[in-house]
């Protein structure tokens, strides 16, 4: 009785397993939305930093998708590099590494508006490997040098995929 509550159990734990496989291959057909399901009109930015043909709001959009299917584990460590070069991150990372591979280097961006207005950031000493990796940090940067989007969720027609939006004590890109 025993060994078949077991062999029971093994053959519903397989059987989940391959479901939520073929959910995620969508290989099982499922919902997938998009702006037209909102009435929401897609945005196309006119600027292609890094020249890859792909316009940055895509380019960003699609390097975090990259960035995230790599499944980074949540753990706040210092990288003499600036970003993470294992399979740790924080959220801030997403932001950093959706922007980089679209021709923004963050890190120094951010560093450099640091250096040009340091009274702003509340910060005793500067280290560019750390500075642009904390969310207070980029929430300054982003107030004074980019367009500040509602954080009303109810707006959704407002923000697009590749938006960065801060929340408090974090950050993330639609």
């Amino acid at each position: 009785m025993k060994n078949k509550i077991i062999v029971l159990l093994i053959v519903i734990l397989v059987v989940i397993l391959s479901i939520i496989t073929l959910y995620k291959l969508s290989i099982i057909p499922h919902r997938q939305y998009t702006n037209k399901d909102f009435d929401i009109e897609t945005y196309i930015s006119n600027i292609d930093k890094d020249n890859d043909g792909i316009d940055d709001q895509t380019d960003i959009l699609n390097n975090v998708k990259k960035y995230i299917q790599t499944r980074p584990k949540y753990q706040s460590k210092y990288y003499n590099t600036g970003y993470p070069n294992d399979e740790y991150g924080v959220c801030t990372d997403v932001v950093g590494f959706g922007l980089k591979d679209a021709g923004y280097n963050l890190m120094e961006l951010v560093n450099e508006d640091i250096i040009a207005h340091k009274d702003r950031y509340n910060i005793k000493s500067i280290d560019k490997n750390i500075d642009f990796r904390r969310v207070r940090n980029l929430n300054v940067y982003l107030k004074n040098n980019h367009i500040s989007l509602t954080t009303d969720l109810s707006k959704i027609a407002e923000w697009q995929g590749g938006d960065i939006v801060v929340f408090k004590d974090h950050i993330g890109i639609i």
